[in-house]
């Protein structure tokens, strides 16, 4: 059957989108890595770039325990135990005891009931929101809450629908008042981290006006947070915007085991009734293989390593080399946006300059991500940088030089 007429239609939209933003493109390709040594953090070799190192300053594992020796072994002798792949979906026979385990252990970490994983984040948050959001549901939303969360709404098509401006607390209030009548619960949805800015939700005050409108509606306020971001990254003990804010009244907490835990797969913890439900109703969960037994066992080291006084030190480790940078970005003169976390957006504003200052730190060897809208609002584009804990102090320096020296 030809493709030629769908081919025409999709190449004329990949050009008007052109047009609109720079394309993505051909994706980088890692060939290999080379370790820590000395002054210097771990350097990556890129497809068609031979033998150069690239300090890579967009990763998401935020703690470096990707590369940790111990999680990576742990993942090695669970897999020669137990295959390289789960073989079905957990309730056909694709359940194994690091699977429990892991979810056990992901509920204790965060002082919940129970816990549940998924094969991402992204298919966590799908599957919550799309199971738990029915016609007799209103949903508000942070204007800025990731892609993750705009699809999910989308997708399962509440009663109610309402955004408010990023962290308006005034406008989740009137939202919240404005749903009074139209439905019988109210779910609201937050990052705990916001991906593209490195600052958080104020969930204190989200979770006051939950309680305080909670009564108006049969089936009261349910309040969910995406902290992909922020657990392992910021708080005392790696816990998240859960301990950075001191708020513990969330309902539902969704993870990532993708980032500052090193592996893949993502998971909510809650109470044991919504965990239940979740297992019985959510189809990203029902219909799709778990994470590989490998990474439920990568992971229960890498929790290991978080919860241990290694983890707290790798946490001040962290915590303190982003302020270093930010510090010196502001030094330098550039626009950044305050927070606590190592998601540092260093505010460019055009576009064509964050694609040239791109091009530029990748000619002199360092790894960043530029964003432009539609992923950002227009007139915020930036450059993302990721601090993680294997970067050095030289590592930063270095990047703070090149950086000193381009001239736009």
């Amino acid at each position: 059957m030809s493709l030629d007429k769908i081919k025409t239609v999709l190449s004329r939209e990949l050009a008007e989108l052109g047009e609109k933003r720079p394309l993505k493109g051909e994706e980088t390709v890692i060939m290999g890595v080379k370790e820590a040594a000395g002054n210097r953090g771990p350097r990556y070799f890129l497809e068609g770039y031979g033998d150069r190192e690239f300090l890579r300053m967009n990763s998401n594992s935020y703690l470096g325990l990707a590369l940790k020796k111990e999680v990576i072994a742990e993942m090695e002798k669970a897999a020669r135990k137990f295959g390289a792949g789960p073989g079905a979906a957990r309730f056909i026979s694709g359940t194994y005891q690091p699977h429990v385990a892991l979810e056990k252990r992901l509920a204790r970490f965060h002082n919940r009931e129970a816990g549940m994983i998924f094969s991402s984040a992204y298919a966590t948050v799908m599957g919550v929101l799309t199971t738990l959001i029915s016609q007799d549901t209103s949903v508000i939303s942070d204007e800025l809450n990731h892609n993750c969360i705009i699809n999910a709404i989308r997708l399962a098509r509440p009663g109610d629908k309402k955004v408010y401006s990023h962290n308006s607390m005034d406008e989740l209030a009137t939202g919240i008042k404005e749903c009074t009548g139209r439905g019988q619960r109210v779910i609201i949805v937050t990052d705990g981290i916001f991906s593209m800015r490195g600052d958080h939700a104020a969930l204190p005050e989200i979770a006051d006006l939950a309680e305080k409108y909670a009564p108006e509606f049969e089936e009261g306020i349910l309040t969910v947070i995406d902290d992909s971001h922020g657990v392992g990254a910021v708080g005392e003990t790696g816990r998240g915007t859960i301990e950075l804010t001191g708020e513990d009244r969330i309902d539902i907490i969704v993870g990532t085991l993708g980032k500052a835990m090193g592996v893949n797969g993502g998971y909510l913890v809650s109470d044991t009734t919504i965990i239940e439900y979740l297992r019985e109703k959510a189809p990203s969960y029902v219909y799709s293989n778990p994470i590989t037994v490998a990474e439920a066992s990568a992971a229960l080291k890498a929790l290991d390593i978080v919860d241990s006084d290694a983890g707290k030190k790798l946490l001040r480790y962290l915590q303190e080399g982003a302020g270093y940078f930010r510090k010196g970005l502001m030094a330098l003169g550039y626009e950044v946006i305050k927070g606590e976390h190592p998601i540092i957006p260093l505010m460019v504003r055009d576009t064509g300059k964050t694609t040239r200052l791109v091009k530029y730190l990748k000619d002199n060897g360092i790894l960043v991500t530029g964003i432009s809208y539609p992923v950002v609002p227009r007139g915020d584009d930036e450059i993302r940088f990721q601090i993680c804990a294997d970067h050095t102090r030289s590592d930063l320096d270095y990047v703070l030089e090149v950086l000193k020296s381009f001239d736009g």
